[in-house]
């Protein structure tokens, strides 16, 4: 691929022939422009260009990919499937192109590990300790991005802490241990009373999914008996507000209580819930040099705590 860093949407000779020969950096971001607004004009306007050098440039990019990539025949432009898969793939080479020419990363190229929520439960501080001891001159920077992957299809981290399977292609998982599920509960409802719940104890209200980056769904409860209504949230704390608020119950993993506390909110072990599966995952490229450490030392954490009692 070629790395360039031109925006005038001038059209340049391919170099070489076949699918993906040519395509430079700004092909890349005018698609990206383009998908997150919805509207080339809007894209435009966002990296100071014009209409048309946007329009000609993503006709560049979809002729050298040898794919459509946005569906025209709309009023408002819509991503075909090819370019919903592009779109991950493209973002992740642009943040791996802009990190690389980053002058405050050629002194100190931090690790990304992105999470969703709870990070690495009880063995998040551990982690980070341990790193800091061993591998000073490398930062290892803990970030929370609201996505089911925690920013790793888009390039955003280096490895991600998931929980639950994750289908997301060109990823490589390794779990690393597992976690019980608790229930949510308003605290001053009449379910906070209780030391243990069922999943049947949810089931006769509404209960909150986070659609973004949860791993409840109603296929946690059987077909015959799942909750007579649901409330869809983005996040863990609009989750945790809404639940607070007794507009709804949630599931959630044991680290949850641990890592978000909430005055307004209860959590209780669930008895007929299977555990949760935490991951670590990285892309299946070559990334960070740093990245064999951190897969080994999230081994070691976790089996020197499973092994000396917590």
């Amino acid at each position: 691929m070629s790395l360039g860093r031109g925006g005038d949407g001038r059209e340049e000779s391919p170099a070489g022939r076949g699918p993906g020969r040519g395509i430079e950096v700004r092909h890349l971001r005018a698609f990206l422009a383009i998908a997150d607004e919805g509207n080339v004009t809007r894209a435009a306007d966002r990296l100071g260009l014009t209409q048309p050098a946007v329009s000609r440039t993503l006709a560049t990019l979809e002729q050298r990919l040898g794919i459509r990539l946005v569906d025209r025949s709309t009023h408002h432009l819509v991503l075909t499937p090819e370019g919903v898969a592009f779109r991950d793939r493209a973002a992740a080479a642009v943040a791996a192109f802009d990190a690389a020419l980053d002058p405050a990363g050629l002194h100190h190229w931090p690790l990304r590990l992105g999470h969703a929520w709870s990070a690495f439960g009880p063995y998040t501080t551990p982690l980070l300790r341990r790193w800091q001891e061993r591998y000073p001159q490398t930062p290892l920077e803990l970030l929370r991005i609201d996505d089911r992957t925690a920013g790793l299809t888009r390039g955003e981290v280096d490895a991600a802490l998931l929980r639950g399977p994750v289908e997301a292609p060109g990823l490589v998982t390794e779990v690393l241990f597992d976690e019980g599920r608790v229930a949510a509960v308003a605290a001053d409802g009449p379910l906070a009373d209780r030391t243990t719940l069922r999943l049947a104890d949810l089931a006769g209200g509404t209960v909150v999914l986070n659609t973004v980056s949860g791993t409840t769904t109603l296929d946690l409860w059987p077909p015959d008996a799942r909750p007579a209504a649901t409330l869809t949230v983005a996040n863990t704390d609009d989750w945790l507000t809404a639940i607070a608020a007794g507009r709804g119950t949630g599931v959630s993993t044991a680290s949850t209580a641990d890592m978000h506390p909430h005055a307004g909110v209860a959590f209780r072990p669930l008895s007929d819930a299977p555990t949760v599966p935490v991951l670590l995952a990285r892309r299946d490229a070559p990334g960070h040099p740093a990245l064999p450490n951190l897969v080994a030392l999230a081994r070691e954490v976790v089996g020197r705590r499973g092994a000396g009692g917590g």
